[in-house]
């Protein structure tokens, strides 16, 4: 038997596209052409159980082999085979696909066996690296002859009988001179890692099995250990710490997904990760870009989603958004929020000790997605500078006794730098506030969400304000001065400074307040937290410095009673760079000098 023909396409220019450009990276003919072995050797288990062929499938498996000499690289396999009819049908044919047909086939068998072949163009890859590719095969069915398929790239083919006595296939590949890389053992290997470390099926190459035919994310989660789920995740992510906990994804109704998502230690920077999550359709690796299934806060977690009904284009590489996507994503996210509320309400404990690890990843989920942040108000917690953890509905209930403004709004405190507000927080204490930390990437954003979210809820920085101002309540601290030594105090600051930049104001304060007090607005201090989220916008100018002078502290009747002009200037001038101090303002020449003056005081 020998016969000559051309292979059906419907357009003479689309063969050089399937060879040059079907496919975004040209490592992946292996995985296709693996895939396809795949395929029919999980075929030909299902005929056999079927009763529809009666040879021994328990140990079928994939071979692939390098030949230097001749420069080929073969893919066997021990599946179904092929007769040259159907040769004809599927391979002569473009974009037919076999495994669509034998689905139809068998679909009424109650045998919907995952087959992982369906646009028909994948064995085309082949000709992305090779000069020519030959097919070997002989069918199961009984008494079929072998077959020899010859192509080399163009529309042209040759089909003549073979000798072959065992049944499957053995794809040939004459690998062409730019892609004679693919004969280096380590560039197999790594594609193979890469591509087909969890196909079903055996994968043997240079005398080892590379692949784990039964991932964790196929079995009940009934079945595993916490050791288990622990020793994949070192599987897939080799050098990085353990996780806090994981979610094992199944559901078969209205879509088919698998999968386990990984919960990483994550700090307060936001990082987007676009290679911890790994897309499998049926233990064939897809792509690391998974941004369309889950939504943007996702991608901080790790782990492996394996869904049949994500759409793909003809070469895998890029998913097409429809309703399968949106509800997968959908499925997705409330998933995550049940298992953050079930860690919450099981051992709240655990849960706040896993909080500094969450805490970003839940705050930007509820930023982004509005269903979302119906589930995490009840699990979100606040966290008090003296490391005290409070939820959404408990802390106002907590502080608005003493912190209601005199419009009934409750005012939130919150530092975002302990260490350099500690005397703004110290004095918040004295008056019997509560102060948060909101110290993350995401918290100026994540108050805003709040404030319109919550109902006459409002949020100020320790150090916004004068602390007897911070709440708005109509009563204020009586002044020691009157008005005319309010304007004269004033006077004295203004020239000793002399910086049009500062606005100033006497305001009646405790005692064992700070001379005078510098002040950054709300508005003005998430400006500029927000404008680091975006660095390449350059940072808001700061405005006008508000310094406020304390008109109770003892400082300012002393600087009213000094009669020579220069240590009163030098005194205000001082009072003024403390405040400065404080608010790590003073720097360069100032505090030098500062510094210099302080160190004479103790000598």
């Amino acid at each position: 038997m020998q016969e000559k023909g051309t292979i059906s396409v419907h357009s003479e220019n689309i063969f050089p596209i399937i060879k040059k450009f079907l496919y975004s990276d040209h490592d992946v003919f292996l995985r296709e052409l693996v895939a396809n072995a795949v395929d029919a050797t999980q075929k030909l288990k299902q005929l056999a159980s079927l009763g529809e062929y009666d040879g021994e499938v328990s140990k079928l498996r994939i071979q692939i082999t390098i030949n230097e000499k001749l420069k080929t690289l073969t893919i066997s396999d021990q599946g179904l085979g092929m007769t040259a009819e159907e040769i004809k049908e599927y391979i002569n044919q473009v974009a037919f696909s076999g495994a669509t047909a034998f689905v139809e086939k068998y679909k009424d068998k109650g045998q919907q066996q995952q087959l992982i072949g369906f646009f028909g163009l994948g064995f085309y890859s082949a000709f992305m690296v090779a000069d020519r590719v030959d097919i070997i095969t002989k069918s199961y069915q009984k008494d079929a002859e072998s077959v020899h398929w010859t192509c080399d790239g163009s529309t042209a083919f040759e089909l003549r009988k073979a000798v072959k006595k065992e049944v499957g296939t053995d794809i040939v590949l004459h690998l062409n001179a730019d892609s004679e890389e693919f004969l280096q053992k380590h560039k197999i290997k790594e594609i193979l890692n890469r591509y087909c470390k969890f196909l079903p099926v055996e994968i043997e190459f240079d005398g080892e099995v590379i692949n784990n035919t039964q991932p964790i994310w196929i079995k009940s989660p009934s079945e595993l250990k916490e050791e288990d789920y622990l020793k994949f995740y070192k599987e897939l992510y080799p050098f990085s710490p353990d996780p806090l906990f994981w979610i094992h994804l199944n559901v078969d109704y209205p879509f088919n997904l698998t999968g386990v998502l990984y919960f990483p230690q994550v700090t307060q920077k936001l990082e987007h990760s676009s290679n911890k999550i790994q897309l499998y359709a049926k233990q064939v690796f897809i792509t690391e870009e998974v941004k369309d299934i889950v939504p943007p806060f996702l991608m901080l977690l790790h782990g492996v989603i394996d869904s049949p009904d994500i759409p793909l284009n003809v070469s895998r590489s890029y998913l097409q958004a429809d309703s399968n996507v949106k509800k997968i994503n959908t499925y997705i996210t409330k998933k995550v929020a049940d298992k953050l509320d079930e860690l919450f309400k099981k051992d709240r404990k655990s849960y706040e000790e896993k909080w500094p690890s969450i805490e970003l990843f839940v705050k930007y989920g509820m930023l982004t997605e509005d269903k979302f942040y119906e589930k995490a108000k009840d699990f979100v917690l606040f966290k008090t500078v003296d490391s005290e953890y409070f939820t959404l509905s408990e802390y106002p209930e907590r502080v608005k006794e003493k912190q209601t403004d005199s419009e009934q709004h409750t005012i939130i405190l919150y530092a975002n730098n302990v260490d350099k507000q500690d005397l703004y927080i110290q004095a918040c204490k004295r008056r019997g506030f509560d102060v948060l930390l909101f110290d993350g990437q995401l918290d100026s954003h994540f108050l805003e969400t709040l404030e319109r979210k919550l109902d006459k809820v409002r949020f100020k920085s320790v150090d916004a304000e004068p602390v007897d101002k911070l709440i708005g309540k109509s009563e204020q601290q009586a002044s020691l001065l009157d008005e005319k030594e309010q304007n004269k105090l004033q006077d004295i600051y203004k020239q000793a400074i002399r910086d049009a930049t500062v606005v100033w104001s006497v305001v009646p304060m405790a005692s064992d307040e700070l001379p005078v007090v510098i002040t950054v607005p709300e508005f003005v201090k998430r400006l500029h937290a927000m404008a680091q989220l975006q660095p390449n916008a350059g940072m808001p100018p700061m405005l006008q410095l508000q310094a406020a002078i304390n008109a109770n502290h003892p400082l300012a009747k002393k600087l009213l009673s000094i009669g020579e002009e220069s240590e009163q200037l030098a005194l205000a001038r001082k009072a003024y760079q403390l405040a400065l101090l404080s608010q790590n303002m003073l720097n360069g020449a100032a505090l030098t000098e500062f510094i210099k003056e302080a160190a004479t005081t103790i000598v």
